[in-house]
């Protein structure tokens, strides 16, 4: 689809991928451009690479302006990325730079001018905002407006996962009707009475991948959500043209990121800290157990007979079983020389580990299906077990991480604000409450979990065993007075920070409903 606006650019630039001597300036346009550059230091310039994003598409579903065309059927959005990896420079001496697109008509259009640096020296006194599962919701705006406005510019972003909603869907990256687009949020450019912050232009983000950065089996004829929720595990998918089209695909993801072809697993020091970040994701299914449901505990009665519509439950995207090659990397980084001299060790995932939230049941683990069938043959019944005793995430890899010595463990996916703390020291940290909740599961507000399977599914509180931390400051109280362990409101929005000068993580919260009161810190832990 053809823009009818004039040439603009379409987002800011954005710093990403600090080495000690370098950056990478990235930004994007709808046009392809005949030259595109960044301007920093004292009249220096690098000519950029230039990109155009093959899986960026709108559908019906999309919101955009009056200026945008829409179809039923998806089609193609012209997108393209600049990107500019800036050399030779010194941890500790910033430049300002700002972006420049010469559109084929000659026209030359600019950023403002911003701040970029490689990665910080050890010693460096840091502020790093840790968040996740922004996805357009209603208050990310305020979230990240109130960092800004509470701590001022951070050094970094440590970023848990689910970044949009539907990943192919380009208006919900760039320019969504409603203003909570992914990169205008942390651009400061926001639509509504928040702007967000102005957060990407000046500091390098780190992201895992959630299951909002993985798109399900392609079709050019089929909405980008129902593609969205029709993942299949690769060896379901069907042997024929790409088997990442017949399965699942992070393509827009990667090629917004630039990450086409590398793992999702990485590990970076950013002055005192050694970041870990694993690919911990699995396709999220309904726990609701209607027989019209493609469920994560059961198929649906109307595709009984008719396997290639399965959905095969809440199945993992990329394995960290032991022997995996994630698995063996994660091993391999525990032991290396970058994380045993690094003060702060913290670890990054998508998935919850511990956590009040619904979307920790079941267990992290591959599915068993479990098939019935009657006489005949035919299929009655699809259910799928996930053993307790095989959760890869509390028997496989937070040992590794807890003996290795890491101190902090951030994750997302269940849209609140809790932490616990192992009899190791290791803090496990949710801090996904930045735009709306799916509640708590405590006391009668309890998860939908089946009565009648192998497994004792939870229905209430942390499964995992630890107790979770009453906040050390400014607790919300309950109805009785007591306070809670947790932060679940759909008025109430949390950012944490984690401060390298003071060993320090601290996590506000701002209420919403009380615009002209200043962000509160409730809670806050050493490392």
């Amino acid at each position: 689809m053809t823009p009818l606006r004039a040439p603009q650019l379409l987002t800011d630039p954005w710093l990403l991928q600090p080495t000690s001597t370098s950056i990478t300036v990235a930004w994007f346009t709808e046009f392809r451009g005949i030259k595109h550059r960044v301007i920093y230091g004292e009249g220096l310039e690098q000519r950029a690479t230039t990109t155009q994003l093959t899986r960026a598409r709108e559908d019906a579903q999309s919101r955009l302006d009056s200026t945008l065309q829409m179809t039923e059927a998806p089609q193609l959005r012209l997108v393209w990325r600049h990107a500019a990896t800036v050399t030779g420079l010194v941890p500790g001496q910033k430049h300002f730079y700002y972006v420049e697109s010469i559109h084929e008509d000659g026209g030359v259009i600019q950023s403002r001018s911003f701040t970029l640096a490689p990665a910080p020296a050890m010693g460096t006194a840091l502020k790093i905002l840790l968040t996740s599962d922004h996805q357009l919701k209603p208050m990310v705006a305020a979230n990240l407006q109130k960092v800004m406005e509470t701590i001022g510019p951070v050094n970094a972003v440590f970023y848990a996962g689910d970044l949009v909603n539907v990943p192919d869907r380009a208006s919900e990256w760039f320019d969504d009707a409603r203003g909570n687009a992914w990169f205008r949020c942390l651009q400061g450019r926001a639509g509504g009475a928040y702007r967000g912050g102005e957060l990407l232009q000046n500091a390098p983000i780190f992201t895992a991948v959630g299951n909002h950065e993985v798109m399900g089996r392609y079709s050019e004829h089929h909405s980008l959500h129902a593609q969205f929720k029709d993942p299949v595990p690769v060896s379901a998918a069907a042997q024929q043209n790409s088997l990442r089209d017949q399965s699942f695909n992070t393509i827009t993801y990667d090629e917004i990121f630039g990450s086409v072809d590398a793992p999702k697993y990485y590990a970076v020091t950013f002055g005192d800290v050694r970041l870990i970040v694993l690919y911990v994701a699995n396709v999220f299914r309904s726990p609701a157990l209607t027989s019209s449901t493609k469920g994560k505990y059961q198929e649906r009665e109307q595709d009984l007979q008719h396997p290639d519509q399965w959905g095969h439950g809440q199945h993992i995207f990329e394995s960290i079983a032991p022997n995996s090659p994630q698995y063996q990397w994660l091993q391999t980084e525990l032991k290396s020389e970058a994380f045993q001299k690094a003060k702060y060790k913290v670890a990054m995932w998508h998935h919850p580990v511990h956590s009040l939230g619904g979307n920790v049941v079941p267990a992290y683990t591959d599915p068993v299906p479990v098939i019935d069938r009657d006489a005949a043959g035919q299929v009655r019944r699809v259910r799928y077990e996930y053993p307790q005793d095989a959760d890869y995430l509390m028997h496989d890899i937070l040992p590794l991480l807890e003996e290795a010595g890491v101190q902090l463990a951030l994750y997302g996916h269940c849209h609140l604000w809790n932490r616990f703390v192992s009899q190791t020291g290791t803090h496990y940290l949710e801090t996904s409450n930045v735009g709306n909740s799916y509640g708590a599961a405590v006391r009668d507000h309890s998860r939908i979990v089946p009565a009648t399977y192998q497994e004792n599914y939870a229905a209430t509180g942390n499964p995992n065993g630890l107790e979770p931390v009453v906040p050390t400051i400014a607790p919300l109280k309950g109805l009785t007075g007591q306070p809670l362990p947790y932060i679940a409101s759909n008025s109430i929005t949390v950012f944490t920070i984690l401060d390298t000068g003071t060993g320090t993580v601290s996590s506000y919260r701002f209420d919403t409903q009380k615009p002209d009161a200043p962000a509160l810190k409730f809670d806050e832990f050493s490392l």
